[in-house]
């Protein structure tokens, strides 16, 4: 997929900017002009322009004045607000814990009529027994050395959240690479509970699995980042060191298309149930 995870976010950008620079240029105005009016260095101006500093709200206010558009600054500042919440750092997101990070989540889901997930990493949250959701967000608080680690209250909160896919009104289409089937998370019991539950959640009415085989023939897509699609409003791609939130329709499409062709390349029904029955009995 030819796009930078983070590419929605700098667009979105480059967007404000760009609008900046052509109430600059319509006013008349050079970048040394407008930074006179805004009683600041010229050099903020074209930082500004060039999308390498986001304007503050205060920034788009005196921008709009100088250029006589001040009924372009209430769009302006929503604009720039929504383009910087595209790209959020994950030290900022867990400051409030890992337990209240999955709870921020659940109006989303219960939201979405239509859940797609493409995982090359992990068995998909939404599919986590405790113990393993509780192993991975162990790891995520010592990466990030968080100062206290609520990952078992998070692993809870995350099994509860997924009770979704008991609930009517929802669908769940879910891709994994074989790999995800084999990776160690947690001790030999707890990945044979995590994968015990995989045979049981894959044959919930609601819910699609799908194993891409690690012989597949890879002639469209190689594993890819894991992402996951909200409807058709929404793709969110974990990163170690933030979450992007892409939101332009181009991109989702990208990802979308992604998408079809990884779970065309996944077996189903009988043929994933095999999969995950040999990386049980590879467990030993």
């Amino acid at each position: 997929m030819p796009i930078s995870p983070s590419s929605s976010a700098q667009a979105a950008r480059e967007a404000v900017a760009r609008q900046l620079r052509d109430l600059r240029k319509e006013a008349g105005l050079t970048i040394a002009d407008l930074a006179q009016r805004c009683a600041w260095h010229h050099s903020k101006t074209s930082r500004i322009e060039n999308a390498r500093t986001a304007p503050s709200a205060k920034d788009i206010r005196l921008w709009c004045r100088a250029c006589r558009a001040d009924d372009q600054v209430e769009g302006l500042i929503v604009q720039s607000l929504n383009a910087e919440s595209l790209y959020v750092e994950w030290r900022d997101r867990m400051r409030g814990g890992l337990e209240q990070l999955q709870n921020r989540s659940v109006r989303l889901f219960r939201d979405t009529r239509l859940f797609r997930v493409y995982s090359s990493t992990l068995v998909p949250g939404l599919l986590q027994t405790e113990g393993y959701a509780a192993t991975v967000l162990g790891f995520d608080a010592a990466f990030r050395e968080l100062p206290v680690d609520d990952s078992a209250e998070a692993a809870r909160a995350r099994v509860e959240r997924s009770r979704i896919v008991h609930e009517p009104g929802h669908r769940f289409v879910l891709v994994v690479e074989e790999a995800v089937l084999h990776y160690r998370i947690g001790d030999t019991d707890a990945m044979a509970a995590q994968l015990g539950y995989l045979l049981t959640a894959g044959a919930l009415p609601s819910v699609s699995l799908g194993i891409i085989p690690a012989a597949a023939d890879r002639q469209k897509q190689w594993p890819r980042e894991t992402f996951h699609v909200y409807d058709d409003t929404l793709v969110s791609v974990e990163l170690a060191s933030a979450r992007i939130r892409i939101t332009q329709p181009g991109e989702i499409a990208l990802y979308l298309k992604a998408f079809e062709e990884l779970r065309g390349m996944a077996v189903y029904g009988p043929a994933a149930r095999a999969l995950v029955v040999r990386a049980i009995e590879a467990l030993g």
